[in-house]
């Protein structure tokens, strides 16, 4: 059996901050080791792929790369399949759709050696769809071998739904859920093009809407619930945070203060009176770990409304990545210690927030 070992494909926005994270609180997560891999591109940033190897990660690369790495004066401990046979746990964070692709052409030759493969991935199909606090009595041990972290405003949007529609003992209360993704141009970190304006989104899923409303949904649906979920999305020219709207109907009625007593209840969300994303942005930034804290979800108070006594609307942040960090550090603990991984997870209590 493979050690304790997390090996981590890619050095993007969700890649780098979680091969920081998991190397600097590896000892207290009970993690013996973690590698990582860049994509060729990150010898453009060397200065980074730098100070993730002083932080105590292993750097590992292609083959037909390795001249590349090293005449940069970067010290590589292993190819990039030898890391991965080494390997308890690999997490993929490549690029777009490229989780996917690995799987088929990669991760399959492993089927049978007890190894977890966890993607960032846009395809549905490569595993057990999954969000921290969501839906963990859905993992098996021995059988969920491949599992995917849903984007972080299905995240979002999924913590808002479990929080407000469902009581201690799992029962849903929910009538329907509408939401609103606006989503950020780009992070600030990316070189992505910028966009000069807001730009509307299409629903390409009749039912669900975006990926937004269906991946939360299928959350639920491992657990035996079919939702009535949609969502929306659009872009906007900023490079802070995602914000959601969100519109919820339950079937019985609910007071205002009894909204914000659910959201104070869950510790996986925080609440704020700040009304600018900038603002939650700064809060991140100043007080987080690599900029980053590992909500759920941020929720604007004074945006709450109940109507009718029972439709909720508000608006809240996505926080910058954060859950789906938590959700792959939840996901890998689980496979190391699968009755005991959210005992270790509060040793990064102090990364999860109760007021922003």
């Amino acid at each position: 059996m493979s050690r304790n070992i997390v090996h981590i494909i890619g050095t993007g926005t969700i890649g780098e901050p979680l091969i920081g994270i998991l190397s600097g609180r590896k000892e207290e997560l009970g993690i013996e080791e973690v590698s990582f891999q860049p994509e060729i591109t990150a010898l453009r940033n060397k200065a980074l792929v730098m100070g993730l190897i002083s932080r105590g990660a292993k750097l590992c690369v292609d083959e037909e790369f390795a001249d590349e790495f090293t005449s940069a004066g970067l010290k590589i401990e292993c190819n990039s399949e030898e890391a991965i046979r080494k390997a308890a746990v690999i997490i993929d964070c490549s690029i777009s759709g490229k989780g996917a692709e690995n799987k088929k052409e990669l991760y399959l030759k492993y089927s049978g050696e007890g190894k977890t493969f966890i993607a960032q991935s846009i395809t549905p199909e490569f595993g057990k769809n999954y969000a921290y606090g969501i839906n963990d009595d859905s993992l098996v041990p021995g059988e969920d071998q491949f599992i995917r972290i849903v984007s972080c405003n299905a995240q979002n949007i999924a913590a808002l739904v479990k929080t407000l529609s469902f009581d201690t003992n799992g029962k849903s209360n929910l009538e329907w859920g509408r939401f609103v993704c606006i989503r950020r141009a780009s992070d600030i970190s990316e070189e992505k093009p910028f966009i000069p304006s807001p730009e509307v989104g299409t629903h390409y899923n009749e039912r669900y809407g975006t990926h937004h409303a269906s991946d939360a949904a299928s959350l639920f649906k491992t657990l035996g619930y079919d939702l009535d979920l949609f969502s929306s999305s659009m872009k906007v020219n900023s490079q802070y945070l995602h914000i959601v709207h969100f519109n919820i109907k339950l079937k019985e009625n609910i007071t205002l203060q009894k909204v914000i007593n659910r959201f104070e209840e869950n510790k996986l969300i925080a609440l704020t009176n700040k009304t600018l994303s900038s603002l939650v942005f700064s809060f991140v930034r100043d007080m987080g770990y690599l900029g980053r804290i590992l909500n759920q979800s941020v929720i604007s108070i004074s945006s709450l409304n109940v109507n009718n006594g029972n439709e909720i609307t508000g608006f809240c942040f996505t926080p910058q990545d954060g859950n789906s960090l938590l959700s792959s550090i939840a996901a890998a603990l689980w496979c190391f210690f699968p009755r005991s991984y959210k005992e270790k997870l509060q040793n990064l209590s102090d990364l999860i927030f109760d007021e922003i």
